[in-house]
Order: structure tokens, then sequence, then C-alpha cells
């Protein structure tokens, strides 16, 4: 898998951005959308997100903001955070989105034992 590294910004230490496609088969519908916006979510930060190039920034911790987005295969998302721990904001959900939203896992142990 030959993914190009994501574009981060950082025009302050407090403010980060970065660029990545969704690549999971459905997009982002009702589960990965829940584990973006509960990410999200855990840092104390602002994260919005634009989709395809649009001005318009969504707020990455609202649930019904990233479902109504629609947000499909193949789109383009820029996620941006200001704030206490942006970096770690846009890299964590950066690599959450590049990793299909963790749905091929399945749950246990770390083990590979069954919970």
């Amino acid at each position: 898998m030959a993914d190009a590294p994501p574009l981060l910004v950082r025009p302050s230490a407090h403010r980060c951005q970065a660029e990545v496609e969704v690549t999971h088969g459905v997009g982002l519908h009702a589960r990965p959308s829940v584990a973006f916006t509960r990410l999200a979510k855990s840092f104390p930060c602002t994260v919005e997100v634009a989709v395809d190039g649009s001005a318009d920034w969504l707020n990455g911790k609202s649930i019904v903001k990233i479902i109504g987005a629609r947000i499909r295969r193949g789109t383009r998302l820029r996620i941006r955070a200001e704030g206490a721990r942006a970096q770690e904001a846009v890299a964590a959900l950066s690599e959450l989105v590049r990793r299909d939203f963790d749905e091929d896992r399945k749950p246990g142990r770390a083990d590979g034992r069954p919970l």
C-alpha cells in the first residue's frame, strides 16, 4: 500500500491541519462517524472537517454534522484542530481514516483470544 504521507500544516504550535482521502468502502456511515467523533471529543481542542475542498468547516465533534456530510469513498477530508494537543488530534484522526476506522478489526483481546 503506497499511501502518500498526509499534508501537515503547522502555522503555530496550537494549530494543525491535514488532508486525507477516505478509502473505506462505504465512507463515513454510522459506525465510522461514531468512531471519528468519539476520538475527536477525546481531545481538548476544536476539531473541524472540510469535505472535498469546501470552504465550509464542520464541527468534527458533532455526529450529526459528520453523518450529514455524506462522506463517501474517495472523498478528500481536510481535518484541522486548534488548541491544546491540536497536532496530536489531527494525527490521530488522520490515522483513523487511513485505517478505515478500524472496522476490519474483530473484537477481542490483544492476544487474539475472543472476549
